[in-house]
């Protein structure tokens, strides 16, 4: 009987070694990997459901940071937390601002084993070190986690961060698009550019102009596979209201992500010609395009009724959208139209306008639009952002250059002054294949754009000049939709290839290593597939 009596007596002194060791450990190394994580001296933080998180009192923006925080932990270990302004509460996680701190974006986690305290000089800095404790935590369903102590200080390198989504070839609803954008929050992402017109569709109300939407947002038929002359013959459209737009920049705000809208002029046009020929050099018929490529029909320079009508569009967008920046693409607009036409060869007389440093007159005439369409976004108060063919016309050095074909004109555009985005094709269309020796797997656009192809891009060496390198801003990668056809092809495009990309984004090159990084990507592929995405597997494999 004494035997049994010691017995049950060591089983309840050790239940609480035993149940601690059940306690999962969160890990600090997430992707993107923080600037400094510092283990310190001290017993672990254990979060449990009766740890609260903390803010200060009327600070309706804390308050709503604490919610992302609880509906994140929830989400992610299985524990829903109490939010309190009970600045006493113990064993607490504190969300608060310092003014001291340096770097908007910047944060510090301090993790003992009294509580958390994660700081900012900005909500934005406080919701990437949400982030960052919501990555740490272990999936599953837990009664606790344990939080070694340790000081985690962080910022990012970029200020500009971002993800495109093309929803003009195909169209995605909104709440995918609200999907879309929660991925881009999970990745320290703060730029989402949204393209939302092309050849093959309109996707934006505009009030002045309804036959934008009713004529401009269908195309009759899809071609089927890679221009193969047959198609599908059913009508294929979509359109997002103005209502619809605020919401998704309300969302996206909320997530200190900035929306950028893209109208693409002058050319990829034609579902605009659609509703309004009279804006084309012959007049038309003009048809929304069913297939894919470039197409000769653009927007006509020498027409004044364009740039009315243009200007209207986007003073509307601007309405819509608060952001700094105006995308009017700018890309892969053919001149055979504007050498043939009367009123455009009467512009460039009218303006000048010459043939010089290898480039025709007509070249230069997209100068001429673009600088004209630039000068109305700026009086505005906005500042437009172009695809790097738009360096061929003599733009002014306020107008931001996206760099596409290769990094070489966004370098050349950073040494003329111009701010600068790199978004190299080698690196960062993720409408590319990613699979690697399982290429065929899915149906895409072609090229290869693997992880480790993504992980290696520089976008501002430091063999650059200073003032240079002051100038490339940031970087992003595209997602073109021509083929890819529903949401989950567009997750499986993008994850696990987004990480990488934000590895590129936020952290210095001299800490980037691939190795690593892939060893950190194994639990954020398990989160992706708890939160019902549809990752690439044969890309992370």
């Amino acid at each position: 009987m004494r035997k049994i009596l010691v017995t049950i007596v060591l089983l309840f002194a050790l239940m609480p070694l035993m149940a601690q060791s059940d306690v999962p450990t969160a890990n600090y190394r997430v992707v993107p990997l923080p600037q400094q994580i510092i283990t310190t001296k001290g017993a672990p933080f254990v979060l449990n459901a009766r740890t609260p998180i903390v803010v200060a009192a009327g600070n309706d923006d804390l308050l709503r940071h604490a919610e992302f925080l609880r509906d994140y932990l929830e989400q992610t270990a299985g524990l829903r937390l109490e939010i309190t302004t009970n600045k006493r509460a113990r064993n607490a996680i504190c969300l608060q601002l310092n003014s001291k701190m340096q770097g908007s974006e910047a944060y510090r986690i301090g993790i003992t084993a009294k509580g958390i305290v994660a700081e900012s000089a900005t909500t934005a800095g406080l919701f990437y070190a949400i982030q960052t404790l919501r990555k740490a935590m272990p999936q599953g369903c837990f009664t606790a986690v344990s939080m070694p102590a340790a000081a985690i200080s962080d910022a990012p390198r970029f200020s500009y961060r971002g993800m495109h989504l093309d929803c003009a070839r195909h169209f995605f609803s909104i709440d995918f698009v609200k999907r879309y954008i929660d991925l881009l929050a999970l990745h320290n992402m703060n730029t989402f550019h949204w393209h939302l017109s092309d050849d093959q569709g309109w996707r934006i109300e505009i009030m002045r102009y309804p036959r934008l939407t009713e004529v401009g947002s269908v195309r009759a038929h899809t071609v089927v596979g890679r221009n193969a002359g047959i198609f599908d013959e059913t009508p294929y459209g979509g359109y997002y209201t103005q209502q619809e737009a605020r919401d998704i920049v309300s969302y996206a705000a909320q997530r200190h992500i900035t929306v950028i809208p893209e109208i693409d002029m002058p050319g990829h046009m034609l579902a605009l010609l659609a509703a309004y020929p009279e804006l084309g050099c012959t007049g038309g018929p003009y048809a929304v395009e069913p297939t894919w490529g470039v197409f000769d029909d653009i927007l006509c320079a020498g027409n004044d009724r364009v740039f009315t009508v243009v200007g209207d569009i986007l003073d509307e967008l601007i309405d819509i959208f608060p952001s700094k920046y105006i995308h009017i693409g700018g890309d892969e607009a053919p001149k055979k139209r504007w050498e043939q036409c009367p009123r455009c060869q009467q512009r460039i007389r009218d303006e000048h306008i010459t043939a010089r440093d290898g480039l025709s007159a007509e070249m230069k005439l997209q100068g001429y639009f673009t600088n004209r369409v630039e000068q109305h976004v700026l009086s505005r108060g906005r500042t437009i952002i172009g695809w790097d063919e738009i360096m061929e016309g003599d733009i002014n050095a306020s107008a931001t250059i996206m760099s596409w074909r290769g990094t070489e004109g966004g370098l050349r555009a950073a040494e003329q002054g111009h701010d600068v985005i790199m978004v190299p094709t080698s690196h960062c269309y993720f409408d590319y294949s990613q699979e690697g020796d399982h290429w065929n797997r899915t149906f895409t656009i072609g090229g290869d754009v693997t992880l480790q192809k993504i992980y290696s891009l520089e976008p501002a060496p430091k063999t650059l000049p200073a003032e240079v390198r002051s100038h490339i801003i940031g970087t992003q990668a595209n997602l073109w939709s021509e083929y890819v056809v529903c949401e989950q092809m567009a997750e499986y495009q993008v994850l696990p290839r987004m990480a990488a990309l934000a590895e590129v984004q936020w952290m210095q090159p001299e800490q980037k290593e691939f190795a690593d990084f892939y060893s950190r990507l194994q639990p954020l592929m398990l989160r992706y597939e708890a939160l019902g995405y549809h990752p690439c597997h044969a890309a992370f494999k």
